[in-house]
């Protein structure tokens, strides 16, 4: 951060402001909906969820923490985020409170034509990037594909945005048992070796104004509403998020926990399996995959 910048930061209002806690990613679903049905998805965005999140309330969220917080990296996910039709107008306001911040659009990038002026808004807010995650590799999947392929080739080229692709169904894992009513945690009985292992230990979630664990935890409470869930559920649907009016100390602790016993509800091995082809509606399966996740 620039000297400038830091004393913007300090005396922003014309008096000291709280020490800043650094934080290395935080994430925000700006919707719960998706248009792809990815079998395990630790977000439980293959079931059905919908909703979009409101600017404004969003604009809130982040005014509790942007006094609190500085970060390396603010994410915009969901679901899928270009569900969401006013997903360009997020980077401005993400820019906003956290002015250092790299801000990272995630995406399966099917539904990125939807949004001609998102290139632009990257430009100007600075420090963004696109990570494409791509999910099959399926000859129907990658044919779908190809146009938004060629799309971010030419905002490339146009505005220099930047394009991290990633191939997340080969580190594609299970992250709970079964689905909808019939879902149920894993419980092998070692949250610490669940936490070692998982790959969103570092992926807090904004949600509802207030900073959760993991997205697993964060939107536990969709499904709960949307099925009947089991009784198996319930002590991990007791968790307790951090809340804006937490002490400085209670954020720390936070911060530096590790595993828990909420940790249980995941796998403490990975589970690999080869992720059935998600275009809704397809069969074609991919070859079996070696990684984790």
């Amino acid at each position: 951060m620039s000297f400038l910048a830091q004393l913007s930061r300090l005396f922003g209002n014309g008096s000291p402001r709280r020490e800043l806690r650094r934080l290395n990613r935080l994430e925000l679903h700006v919707t719960h909906a998706c248009n792809l049905a990815c079998e395990s998805c630790s977000h439980y965005s293959n079931h059905g969820h919908a909703g979009n999140i409101d600017l404004v309330e969003a604009d809130r969220w982040m005014a509790a923490w942007s006094d609190r917080l500085e970060m390396e990296e603010f994410c915009l996910l969901g679901g899928e985020p270009t569900v969401h039709p006013r997903l360009s107008e997020f980077v401005p306001l993400v820019r906003r409170h956290w002015p250092e911040a790299r801000i990272r659009i995630v995406t399966n990038g099917f539904l990125l034509a939807r949004h001609p002026d998102l290139p632009i808004r990257m430009k100007a807010a600075g420090n963004c990037d696109i990570a494409l995650s791509v999910h099959h590799d399926a000859s129907s999947y990658r044919e779908r594909l190809q146009p938004s392929m060629d799309l971010l080739e030419r905002w490339q080229k146009e505005h220099g945005t930047v394009v991290h692709t990633w191939l997340s169904h080969g580190v594609w894992t299970r992250r709970y048992v079964g689905s909808g009513a019939a879902m149920l945690p894993f419980e092998d009985g070692n949250p610490r070796r669940s936490w070692q292992i998982c790959p969103a230990r570092h992926c807090k979630q904004l949600f509802e104004g207030k900073i959760w664990k993991c997205a697993p935890l964060a939107y536990l409470g969709l499904q709960k509403t949307k099925y009947d869930l089991s009784e198996k559920w319930d002590p991990y649907l007791g968790y307790a998020p951090l809340d804006p009016s937490a002490t400085d100390d209670e954020l720390d602790r936070f911060f530096m926990l590790e595993d828990e016993p909420a940790c249980a509800m995941c796998s403490a091995e990975p589970r690999k399996f080869s992720l059935p082809n998600p275009l809704r509606g397809a069969s074609e399966s991919a070859p079996q995959s070696t990684g984790s996740s």
